[in-house]
């Protein structure tokens, strides 16, 4: 673990003295989409259909308004917790651009979310940038979610939509996301989750392969789409998706393809991570 302590405190939950954890770095690097920066140190959001506020304070980590029970059976995992990054990071630093990433990026990790979020999400991230998938995203939930209620009863943020809600829509109801060809895509993959089809639930205990095949099966999933569902999704974190950033990556550090040092296969995805947000961050 990378905390000393973790306590209840009053509504809130603790981490003490925590080390490579930065909020800007874990929720706003391109991973995950319903978060926004309120101060330098806090962020607001909705996971797991919950409204969420993390706040980042002396070394501290707060989880606001939740408990130690919903801690180790939701956050835990979500923010990758249980992961020693200080271990992970002396493995990284026998490769030279990963030892400059990993220190670039001293906060950064991986989040493992909601399959079926993310499936959508990364639907929508196809030829686009960070601001536009959060702005689809946010006016899918806004037109078709369920209203949120915050601890003092007002409506604060919708819920993602359900497969069920999305199913029954057409593209042209769609329209008001402004999601262009990728309205059929998002049509598509929510009927075959809604019937079925593609079980997301019981796709958790297949092989990596086989649940890539399954996410390809939906209209406009390609590799780079179901690699992202995968690692940022499902937890596979020996998937290491390529897009455009990353591709620049192999042609400038790693001519003759990225090389898996078989000490980091298992982790190759949060690798990616950490050269895709150090390459973006160096383009600016």
């Amino acid at each position: 673990m990378d905390y000393s302590q973790i306590k209840q405190v009053d509504n809130d939950v603790v981490l003490y003295n925590i080390q490579h954890f930065n909020l800007s770095e874990v929720l706003d690097c391109g991973q995950c989409f319903r978060f926004s920066q309120r101060e330098p140190n806090h962020y607001s959001g909705i996971a797991h259909n919950r409204l969420l506020d993390v706040i980042l304070q002396n070394d501290n980590l707060i989880i606001k308004n939740t408990s130690l029970a919903d801690f180790y059976s939701i956050w835990e995992d979500y923010f990758d917790l249980k992961r020693n990054y200080s271990e992970l990071r002396k493995l990284y630093a026998s490769d030279e651009t990963l030892k400059k990433a990993t220190e670039f990026s001293n906060g950064l990790r991986i989040m493992k979310q909601e399959p079926w979020e993310m499936l959508i999400s990364y639907i929508f991230s196809q030829n686009c940038n960070i601001p536009r998938i959060k702005g689809m995203i946010e006016k899918l939930c806004t037109n078709f979610g369920e209203p949120l209620q915050n601890q003092n009863k007002n409506q604060n943020g919708y819920k993602f939509p359900t497969p069920q809600k999305l199913a029954n829509l057409t593209v042209d109801d769609l329209s008001p996301i402004k999601a262009g060809y990728r309205a059929a895509y998002i049509i598509d993959a929510a009927k075959k989750v809604n019937s079925g089809e593609l079980n997301l639930y019981t796709l958790q205990n297949m092989s990596t392969q086989n649940i890539r095949n399954e996410l390809l099966k939906v209209k406009g999933v390609g590799p780079k789409v179901a690699d992202c569902v995968l690692l940022f999704g499902f937890g596979k974190t020996e998937v290491y998706p390529i897009d455009v950033w990353i591709k620049r990556v192999i042609a400038k550090y790693y001519p003759n393809g990225f090389s898996k040092i078989p000490d980091y296969a298992a982790t190759a995805g949060i690798a990616q991570q950490f050269l895709f947000h150090y390459e973006r961050s160096h383009s600016k």
